[in-house]
């Protein structure tokens, strides 16, 4: 299950989003760490910079050979008492994590590729403790649309716009895409409310690397990602909408 890939320089936005979805949490009961779930969260990339600020981090990924890679990098990090693997998927949350466990889910590039996506954030919804925050990341159809006509893939940019679920191939990875009325509209019919909507990877994926190579190009960039996520005009060229959502 896919995050956002590529080089490190947009992931900003979408760290410091889940750092104010952890922030807006109701205060602890006896004020300690919270209980984390990043379903389908692979090798750990953001499992390990949670359990760094003293949460404590249930990964759940259906491949072994992610988890595998997960357990030494938390070892790596010494953060290996903090972060916990299950290998699952999210059809099989309810039978793996008890409900009401979580204060705060991680459903990062997940709804594209499950079969069901609205059973996998009920799911998602029933581990969540009453307040509990969840963090969404979605893949978004307008910009693949606009990325492959600048790649010169004409054929799949029409096809990404007319198809149904938003694929520009029978080849594409990704079994589905969404917007933010898509998204946003999954997420209530699963229970939750939906509180903000940023949006991730608005120039990284148009931007040629070579415009992005010192650090200070680097940092302009971030800037640009940054200022872009709250934009309501630039939000649907976004790559992904990150909602943030509370249970009911």
């Amino acid at each position: 299950m896919a995050k956002e890939r590529g080089r490190p320089r947009t992931s900003t936005v979408l760290w410091e989003g889940v750092q104010r979805l952890l922030a807006d949490l109701p205060p602890a009961p006896d004020g300690g760490s919270r209980a984390v779930v990043d379903l389908g969260g692979g090798t750990g990339g953001l499992a390990v910079r949670v359990a760094g600020l003293g949460h404590d981090v249930v990964v759940v990924d259906p491949s072994p050979d992610a988890l595998a890679a997960l357990e030494r990098r938390t070892v790596e990090a010494g953060l290996a008492g903090r972060v916990r693997s299950v290998q699952g998927d999210a059809a099989d949350l309810a039978s793996l994590l008890p409900a009401g466990s979580a204060d705060l889910l991680l459903c990062h590039g997940v709804l594209e590729v499950v079969d069901d996506p609205l059973a996998a954030l009920r799911a998602a919804h029933d581990v969540l403790r009453p307040g509990g925050r969840l963090s969404l990341l979605v893949a978004q159809w307008p910009a693949t649309v606009l990325s492959r006509a600048l790649a010169g893939r004409l054929e799949q940019a029409l096809h990404a716009l007319s198809d149904e679920a938003h694929r520009w191939s029978a080849t594409d990875p990704l079994r589905r895409r969404f917007d933010r009325a898509s998204a946003t509209g999954l997420a209530e019919r699963a229970g939750f409310t939906v509180t903000d909507v940023e949006g991730t990877r608005t120039f990284a994926d148009v931007v040629p690397p070579a415009s992005a190579g010192s650090d200070a190009e680097l940092a302009l960039l971030r800037a640009l990602e940054s200022a872009a996520s709250r934009s309501p005009e630039l939000l649907p060229l976004a790559g992904h909408l990150h909602l943030h959502a509370v249970r009911g």
